[in-house]
């Protein structure tokens, strides 16, 4: 063997290699057997009933990453299983990565969040008073150029960045800014631009430069300049309840900065413990990130820069969706507990949210109240035929009839184990405390109210659908 030959096999051993290790790391199965099985659980439930071809998920605990595992078929006709090293069109969740870029960008003096965006976009509908903070918290009255949740004709040929805003942003403003919230993948692609201008680099190249390689998240791609290949998931779509339809590639341009990455679960989760970890920004910036803009009347908008502030049962949230042709995601991020899921599915029917709130709830188990194990404890009991009289008000014991008994086990019992069961309201009424539950399985809700008088006898305890 000549030496450029063997120079070519030893690169070619070593890309075989450093493939191998990508794939590895991509595959992390560190999580409890139980909590496991019940997010298997969720995720197949979840795609039976919206009919969802394949999802991928990651799971994060206490800033660690301790599952991975895709469902279903990432292509068909022919048939391809899903894995882990797939990537998926992350669509909006995109979104949270331009807005970092700029605060990279303030922490270089290069720009400040309160500067107007015509300095750096001329042209633009009132510029001069539009700030980027206003843009990248969706507050800058700007109309959406992309609201549709299907494939638009129009938008399936080439287009640039300038040309969307010359169409979208030159209009006047759909409210005065900073006095409404309304969501507008227009802001973004101003914001993608500000990126490019100021940095001097391509958005994707300085997005790579400062976030993907330093987190190690080897699989990004710019699916707005090409579609993903063969080996990564297909995008579909169903009109009504028909047969699943492959989605073409939306034409180059119209993703940019509003959600034009592709990559894995495994990646966005190394995204997440980022978050958690304020490795990229520093912490001022972090904080301006995660909170929640207030408009000028001192609503809320429960939306930070480019991502959601929520509260999940009392927990606080980093979140976003995302969809572009074929493609819907999901990232929650339950910042204060290490707690993170991230959902990709290649499929515009929706389905990733439910998995990714569901799954995250789960992995992080909270703690029941008292009222919460009570009404649980009850519920376990009428799922079997049986309930302890002695906890009855006398009209609920009445209530409660042999038959009643057993319509809530014939109909309760083959449901199984809830994957959540939430206090939600609590109240007085009539000298005792009313309380609303959540009950949630993969496929269905249940509400139950219950009245306890303050000796801690129930006068009710119901239950009814809650769709």
């Amino acid at each position: 063997m000549n030496c450029s030959r063997l120079v070519s096999a030893v690169a070619i051993v070593a890309s075989l290699f450093l493939a191998a290790l990508h794939v590895h790391a991509q595959s992390v199965d560190t999580i409890d057997a139980a909590l496991k099985s019940r997010i298997d659980r969720i995720a197949v439930d979840v795609m039976k009933q919206r009919a969802v071809p394949s999802a991928s998920v990651a799971v994060v605990q206490q800033g660690k990453i301790v599952y991975t595992h895709a469902y279903g078929l990432a292509r068909i006709h022919p048939d391809k299983a899903a894995t882990p090293e797939m990537r998926y069109s992350i669509g909006s969740i995109s979104k949270q990565f331009a807005a970092t870029a700029i605060l990279l960008l303030q922490e270089q003096g290069k720009l400040t969040l309160d500067d107007p965006v015509g300095k750096y976009v001329p042209g633009l509908t009132r510029g001069n008073e539009v700030t980027i903070r206003q843009i990248l918290s969706h507050t800058s009255g700007y109309q959406d150029y992309a609201p549709e949740d299907y494939p638009v004709e129009s938008q399936l040929k080439p287009v640039t960045p300038r040309e969307i805003l010359d169409t979208w942003a030159t209009k006047p403003l759909d409210f005065e800014p900073g006095t409404e919230w309304q969501y507008s993948n227009t802001n973004y692609v101003i914001a993608g631009l500000i990126v490019e201008k100021v940095s001097g680099e391509k958005l994707f190249d300085f997005l790579g430069e400062h976030i993907f390689r330093p987190l190690g998240m080897k699989s990004a791609w710019n699916s707005d300049a090409k579609e993903l290949p063969s080996a990564d998931a297909a995008p579909y779509i169903r009109a009504a309840l028909g047969p699943l339809r492959s989605v073409p590639n939306g034409g180059e341009g119209w993703m940019f900065a509003a959600g034009e990455l592709a990559m894995t679960a495994h990646d966005v989760a190394l995204w997440d413990i980022s978050l958690m970890q304020r490795s990229i920004l520093k912490p001022a910036s972090y904080d301006q990130m995660f909170t929640e803009i207030m408009l000028k009347d001192g609503k809320g908008t429960h939306y930070g820069l480019g991502v959601e502030i929520m509260q999940r049962d009392g927990h606080r949230s980093i979140e976003h969706s995302g969809e572009v042709n074929g493609f819907v995601s999901d990232n929650e991020v339950l910042i204060d507990d290490g707690v993170a899921v991230a959902v990709l599915t290649n499929h515009m029917a929706g389905g990733a949210e439910e998995i990714a709130q569901l799954a995250a709830s789960t992995a992080l188990g909270i703690k029941h109240s008292p009222s919460e194990q009570q009404a649980i404890d009850i519920y376990f009991g009428l799922q079997k035929g049986q309930i302890d009289r002695s906890l009855l008000a006398p009209n609920l014991a009445a209530y409660f009839t042999p038959q009643t008994i057993a319509d809530y086990r014939d109909s309760l019992g083959p449901l199984g184990d809830p994957l959540t069961f939430r206090q939600v309201t609590e109240r007085l009424r009539g000298g005792m405390t009313f309380r609303v539950f959540r009950i949630q399985y993969p496929t269905r809700r249940l509400m139950l109210t219950t009245y306890t008088y303050p000796d801690g006898k129930l006068e009710q305890y119901l239950i009814a659908p809650a769709d």
